[in-house]
């Protein structure tokens, strides 16, 4: 596999010049007057999403570019690779297979294209484990004595279970509450403690290695307090989903779910890190969560360059980022059971791309990750999109849209459609006032993504999306999107503070953390 970094292609010198030709002045009120077209001709289909890319900064010469672009960094074996099950994330030696994780069980009547022989083994593993925890997730549901369900993780085992719980609460079973608890500052886990009985509670305690530090402070809290409050069966109140079965054991748990060192933790909730979702959902919705991914997935594995969504988006991402200079993305759902989707995107997009390096340690001369940023509308409307229409900075927007809500509430989705469309619009069109405080400039670019029903397919079908957009661009920029090194510096500080708390030792820190350690302890 080929892998050519963006700046090393002609590509990039041609969409350099045609931005200092063109693209600068480019603007979005002209292009709609003279293309009548230009909705139709700058819009993408995807299984359950639909997406309009009409309002960005482009034309058909820079999204041509933009194309020849990715052809010449090798954006498609890159992909292939992955898929293939190579060992893409080359600083840690490891394959990407999350994608394995949604993939149906191979059928040998109808062998399927997408699965390598040398990983049908590896599928077969997959599926024996999603099957015992769909069972153990329907034995929780089944159980009306546990109407609490506490998942204890951080990091990937907490925001993609909770944003997908939320997103999803109008399928999930009635008479189960659902708590997450990452901080390690004890007041979140606290605070959920007093609102529960231990003989009602089930925790699951997340963490592939049984280590991470925040995690298993929280989890043995929470033993220490079940036990307290008169709690004694540990085997049926808490599980684990983990890979260190022995330290799990230990604990006292006895039913544990585990998964692989190619899940990275930001890809992980199509596995067992999903059980809160399954406990949710139950098995048949997860299975549709799953399926929903997975045709996302072949959808990015087959479809050309120039009809693949996830590729579009990706390439959009580096002519904001390389080309404009837009340094950061806001993220507005317009839907309010999407609320932990801007927290979501941050990790998926800031931890995978957040890098300064290429793949082969080489400093990079330009930028990569986006800062991600957001919150659902209408709330945004009235907190930050003052910024997003008279700021100094112009921030690309991305709308996502319901067409179908799940309640009967007179008036409510039609007005919550009309504000979506018309924030859209007027970040485009903007309004000219020769005083200056009401001048909007317009010509403020954002993405519109619109899904029919929120659905646990479609939700599925949108992380996906979302995933192989963040593959794309890291793929451009020529780095490994699949490591986060940078998570583990501040992880070995703190090993080394903790006991300086208690003992007051600052003996080799810096003077301002000497500082502080002294007002912390005085």
């Amino acid at each position: 596999m080929n892998r050519t970094r963006c700046d090393r292609t002609p590509a990039w010198g041609e969409l350099q010049t045609s931005f200092n030709t063109s693209g600068r002045a480019f603007d979005l009120r002209t292009a709609f007057a003279t293309d009548a077209g230009r909705f139709a001709a700058f819009s993408q289909s995807a299984p359950y999403v639909f997406a309009d890319l009409s309002k960005n900064l482009i034309d058909s010469t820079t999204q041509q570019l933009l194309l020849d672009l990715a052809r010449q960094t090798g954006v498609e074996q890159h992909r292939d690779a992955m898929f293939a099950g190579e060992r893409i994330n080359s600083t840690e030696q490891r394959a990407v297979m999350h994608c394995l994780l949604r993939t149906p069980p191979a059928d040998p009547a109808m062998p399927t294209q997408s699965v390598h022989r040398h990983m049908a083994e590896t599928l077969h593993e997959v599926h024996i484990t999603l099957d015992a925890m769909l069972a153990y997730a329907q034995t929780v549901r089944a159980d009306e004595a546990i109407t609490d369900v506490v998942n204890i993780g951080i990091g990937g085992s907490d925001l993609g279970p909770q944003m997908a719980v939320l997103a999803l609460d109008e399928f999930a079973q009635p008479g189960k509450r659902f708590h997450f608890v990452s901080n390690v500052d004890g007041h979140e886990l606290a605070a959920v403690l007093k609102r529960l009985k231990p003989e009602s509670t089930l925790f699951l305690i997340a963490s592939k290695t049984f280590t991470t530090i925040e995690t298993m402070t929280n989890a043995l809290s929470a033993k220490r307090w079940f036990e307290a409050q008169g709690g004694t069966d540990i085997g049926r109140h808490f599980a684990a989903l983990t890979t260190n079965v022995a330290a799990a054991n230990a604990f006292g748990i006895s039913t544990t779910f585990g998964f692989w060192d190619w899940v990275g933790g930001r890809y992980s909730m199509w596995s067992a890190i999903g059980l809160p979702l399954a406990i949710a959902i139950g098995a048949d919705g997860f299975r549709e969560f799953l399926a929903g991914a997975h045709e996302m997935d072949e959808h990015f594995r087959t479809a050309p360059l120039e009809q693949n969504l996830p590729v579009q988006l990706g390439l959009l991402d580096v002519w904001y980022r390389n080309f404009h200079g837009f340094s950061s993305r806001s993220i507005a759902p317009y839907h309010s059971a999407l609320r932990r989707l801007p927290a979501y995107l941050q990790q998926l997009e800031m931890e995978s791309n957040g890098k300064q390096v290429d793949a082969s340690g080489d400093a990079l001369p330009f930028g990569t990750s986006p800062v991600l940023w957001g919150e659902p509308g209408t709330n945004g409307q009235h907190a930050y999109f003052q910024m997003l229409h008279q700021g100094t900075d112009v921030v690309p927007v991305e709308f996502v849209a319901i067409k179908k809500p799940k309640h009967s509430l007179a008036g409510h989705h039609d007005l919550l459609l009309a504000n979506v469309l018309a924030q859209a619009q007027a970040l485009m069109v903007g309004k000219s006032d020769t005083g200056g405080h009401k001048n909007f400039p317009g010509n403020r670019p954002s993405t519109f993504l619109l899904l029919d029903e929120l659905t646990p397919a479609s939700l599925g079908a949108l992380i996906a999306l979302q995933e192989h957009r963040v593959f794309v661009s890291g793929s451009l920029w020529g780095i490994n999107s699949f490591d986060q090194w940078g998570v583990e510096l501040g992880k070995v500080l703190a090993k080394d503070i903790a006991p300086r708390l208690a003992s007051g030792d600052a003996a080799g820190l810096d003077g301002s953390t000497a500082g502080l350690l002294a007002l912390l302890r005085a």
